[in-house]
Order: C-alpha cells, then sequence, then structure tokens
C-alpha cells in the first residue's frame, strides 16, 4: 500500500497540532496551567518564565512553566508543577508577582503542601525568572 503526500502531509500536521496543545497547557478560565514541559519532554518555552532543577528546593522531577501572556493577568494564576514527578504541587502567583515577572525581576514561592509517597507531607520554594 503507497502512502500519498497529501496522507503524509495531514498526518504530520495532526502530530503537531497534539504537540501544540500539549505545550500550551491549561489556561482555561480557571487559570490553571499544566506544567506539560516536564511530563511530555516538551522543552521549556523560551518566551515564557520558570523553574526547574536547583531552582526549585529539593526537587525530584517538578517544573513550572509559565506562559509569557499570562505576565500582563490582572488576577492571580495557579500553575500545576508535576513535571515528571509522581505527585504534584500547586503554585499560585499574584498578579502583582506576575507584574514583578514581566519587569525582569526574580520572584519566590512556596508551592502547596502536598503529601506524597516516598516523599511523605511536603513543599518546595521556587526561585522564578523570565528567560
Amino acid at each position: 500500500m503507497s502512502i500519498t503526500r497529501k496522507q503524509v502531509l495531514q498526518s504530520m500536521t495532526g502530530g503537531t497540532v497534539m504537540l501544540l496543545i500539549q505545550a500550551c497547557g491549561g489556561g482555561g478560565s480557571s487559570g490553571t496551567t499544566t506544567a506539560s514541559g516536564g511530563a511530555y519532554g516538551n522543552p521549556m518555552p523560551t518566551t515564557g518564565c520558570g523553574a526547574s532543577g536547583a531552582e526549585i528546593s529539593n526537587n525530584h522531577g517538578h517544573l513550572l512553566s509559565i506562559p509569557s501572556t499570562d505576565l500582563s493577568s490582572t488576577t492571580d494564576k495557579s500553575y500545576s508543577i508535576m513535571g515528571t514527578a509522581t505527585h504534584d504541587h500547586t503554585v499560585t502567583l499574584t498578579a502583582a508577582q506576575l507584574a514583578a515577572l514581566k519587569a525582569g525581576q526574580v520572584v519566590t514561592v512556596t508551592s502547596m503542601v502536598t503529601d506524597a509517597p516516598v516523599y511523605g507531607s511536603h513543599s518546595h520554594n521556587l526561585t522564578i525568572s523570565c528567560a
């Protein structure tokens, strides 16, 4: 069976759309964004902000990715930092903290406490900066 060029292009387009959807994360009216960069192996967006590795205290796979469009938000935003970890935490940034990130400042926040197998009840300190 032979594949046509049209079928190949349609197949590639479908795959690209799926990757873009995964990379964009949530962002619905609740303001919650999934940190899909770590969960799906996609790189952190270069036009956003975030934290990973040593920027997240006692990190064991967590990742924070903030879309650059959120930096102009006038409301607080909450983000998942699950990344490749086996459990999730939520981080909430105030509108003032988002504005500080937009102005090039570094923001430090603490995640919500999660009771996770192996790690127990814990939170993480995040040092966030824009790319």
